[in-house]
């Protein structure tokens, strides 16, 4: 099978090469060389090649947000002042800043920001909420949703 040498084209190797290091990014060299009918050597180059190239942009460990006091999922909803680059560098400067937002996302809709916060519990979120989140620069509304059950959360990719 041809390597695939532009960046805009994967071939079947990188594709199953990408899909097993979403299922377990801790998996071996030698684990994906079997699993891709591959030499270990052709494995890691590829391998490489998908890090420095951007498809693989890290990897990283799952944590149990329960397991570590976050198991509140808060969805935030932003709608700012302004809608003007300005405004929203400056928000976005400033949410950069925030720990505990794990995603912040400029929409289409009825926000311009959704963001996704984990917390201890609705004290946390309002503490967090009265203390950093409404004094963001340019923050006319917010909107809470807070998440009664993960149906789906970090899914893998399909390609």
């Amino acid at each position: 099978m041809k390597e695939s040498s532009t960046p805009d084209r994967l071939d079947r190797t990188d594709l199953k090469i990408l899909k097993l290091l979403q299922e377990d990014g801790r998996l071996s060299n030698a684990e994906l060389a079997q699993r891709t009918n591959t030499s270990p050597a052709t494995c890691h180059r590829r391998t490489q090649r998908l890090f420095a190239e951007g498809y693989v942009s890290g990897v990283r460990a799952m944590v149990a947000p329960d397991k570590v006091g976050r198991g509140s999922l808060v969805m935030v909803g932003v709608v700012l002042d302004r809608s003007t680059p300005e405004s929203f560098s400056e928000f976005e400067a400033a949410v950069r800043k925030l720990a505990f937002v794990l995603d912040c996302h400029l929409v289409a809709g009825d926000f311009d920001y959704m963001l996704k916060i984990r917390v201890r519990d609705m004290a946390d979120f309002n503490r967090l909420h009265g203390d950093k989140l409404i004094a963001l620069p340019g923050t006319r509304q917010t909107r809470t949703f807070f998440v009664i059950r993960e149906v789906i959360d970090n899914a893998l990719l399909e390609f």
